[in-house]
């Protein structure tokens, strides 16, 4: 053999290293996802379901139960892919020839990219609707029980479903751009169907955060405050302690002897003000025992950090607006340098904006009114319930990768098909969307710290033990 010859098989055998590299790499990182999030859903099931008398049903849960911890961990791995793509590339930059960072290649993060698009569309379409048809079948009748007659009419469910949904994808693609190639082009089951279909899920998920985002923004502040110790400002704890002891015995005592007062009393009413009594008792006290640098240290230092944190990300959204209307290249689909313009700190600043958006899109989701009710309890929560999470949860991470870089929080490039969304070229969208970020945002902040510091204020002053006029009581007439 030439020397020719063996330099071709010399490189050959550094990419087949390199792609064995790769997958071992992807496989170990995915298998960390996969072992948090089955210990994470298994400290929220129902173990009545898992433990039934039927072994048919507690295994047809385990399987199901299976099928969400593969979502939720492709939904960590899409929250955790921006920042580890941004992360890995100013590493490179900063030391492109160190040999122990040979691995933390533009391959790899391609690669990642690629795979994570690729479970997000087998988990959406295919491996959520099979958990939740599974867990709802009972198999054909005069069919022989058993899962296997179950997973009869599960995949019969799924393929009519497919039908109705590649159907409706091609009616609304026909409908948006009627034109021959595009219609020729659905026929391309893999390059254009699950794409497109993607795509729509993506720009429901990216709506879904522009309205989660910045309520959980303001809820923020709530949360955060009834976590920490308030700082004493113009009250004294020892009173509120004793009025709250002194109305909880008098509830306690209306609760012990009904018949002391003429009027009707509701009990469940007066047993959840005993509760709420104690609760506000035990907050009392927990104010009380706290140090003097809990008090006036931590609770000041973490409501500062969260209002430059939202400051911050107003701030990137209002400096974006300004240069979607200057340059076009600001747009989500334009090719962007894909490092910081502040260097490494500029990059960790990009990364906590993402994982601060991130966690308060999550709890302005389960603060809603419309998915309250899905919100996971601890050791009982259905298995539809899971089902349910784990598909919001993964609407919401596979969108925050275009959704980060539609409000400019970061300019690295979407990798893979990320990139390819055809909304995402469009300036009235982008401008719009940004705008709507920005005004929600800074309109929840406004109304959140005015409604706090009014509270505040009442609460110090001792306005809110005032007498007030009781409801249960008829209201005098005029006449009288």
């Amino acid at each position: 053999m030439e020397a020719a010859d063996y330099e071709v098989l010399s490189v050959r055998e550094q990419l087949f290293h390199e792609r064995v590299r790769e997958c071992i790499i992807s496989a170990l990182l995915f298998a960390t996802l996969y072992i948090l999030c089955h210990i994470t859903l298994t400290h929220f099931k129902k173990p009545a379901e898992f433990t039934t008398v039927d072994d048919e049903d507690a295994t047809v849960n385990k399987i199901a139960l299976e099928l969400c911890t593969f979502t939720l961990a492709v939904a960590l791995g899409a929250v955790l892919l921006l920042p580890f793509s941004i992360i890995s590339n100013e590493v490179l930059l900063s030391l492109p020839r160190n040999y122990y960072i040979q691995w933390l290649n533009g391959s790899l993060i391609h690669g990642l990219w690629n795979l994570v698009f690729l479970f997000s569309n087998l988990s959406l379409i295919f491996l959520m609707p099979f958990a939740y048809f599974f867990t709802e079948s009972e198999g054909f009748a005069g069919s022989r029980k058993g899962v296997l007659g179950r997973v009869y009419e599960t995949v019969v469910m799924l393929m009519l479903l497919t039908l109705l949904v590649l159907g409706m994808v091609w009616v609304a693609s026909a409908i948006v751009d009627n034109n021959k190639a595009s219609r020729e082009s659905l026929y391309d089951f893999w390059e254009y169907y699950l794409p497109y279909l993607y795509s729509c899920i993506s720009f429901l998920g990216v709506l879904l955060l522009l309205v989660c985002t910045p309520l959980g923004l303001a809820r923020m502040f709530s949360v955060t405050g009834k976590l920490l110790v308030k700082p004493r400002l113009l009250e004294d704890l020892e009173e509120q302690l004793y009025c709250s002891a002194f109305e909880e015995a008098a509830l306690t005592r209306r609760i012990c002897n009904p018949t002391s007062c003429w009027l009707p009393l509701d009990m469940e009413l007066l047993h959840r003000q005993v509760l709420a009594l104690q609760t506000q008792r035990v907050l009392l006290e927990k104010r009380r025992k706290a140090s003097a640098w809990q008090r006036n240290l931590g609770y000041p230092l973490a409501m500062l950090c969260l209002l430059l944190l939202t400051g911050l990300s107003v701030l990137t959204v209002a400096i974006h607006i300004l240069e979607l209307l200057i340059d076009e290249a600001a747009m989500p689909r334009g090719m962007q340098v894909s490092f910081s313009k502040l260097g490494s700190f500029g990059a960790v600043i990009q990364v906590v904006l993402i994982f601060y958006l991130m966690v308060s899109s999550v709890m302005g989701f389960y603060s809603s009114p419309l998915f309250r009710g899905l919100r996971p309890r601890w050791h009982d929560t259905a298995m539809t319930q899971i089902i349910g999470n784990c598909v919001c949860l993964l609407v919401l991470s596979s969108a925050l990768p275009v959704f980060s870089r539609t409000l400019g929080l970061t300019h690295f490039d979407l990798l893979g098909d990320f990139g390819r969304f055809n909304w995402l070229g469009n300036f009235y969208i982008v401008f719009l969307y940004n705008a709507t970020f920005a005004g929600l945002t800074t309109l929840g902040l406004v109304k959140t710290f005015t409604a706090a510091v009014r509270a505040e204020l009442i609460r110090a002053f001792g306005l809110d033990r005032l007498p007030l006029p009781v409801s249960g009581f008829p209201r005098a007439s005029r006449k009288t």
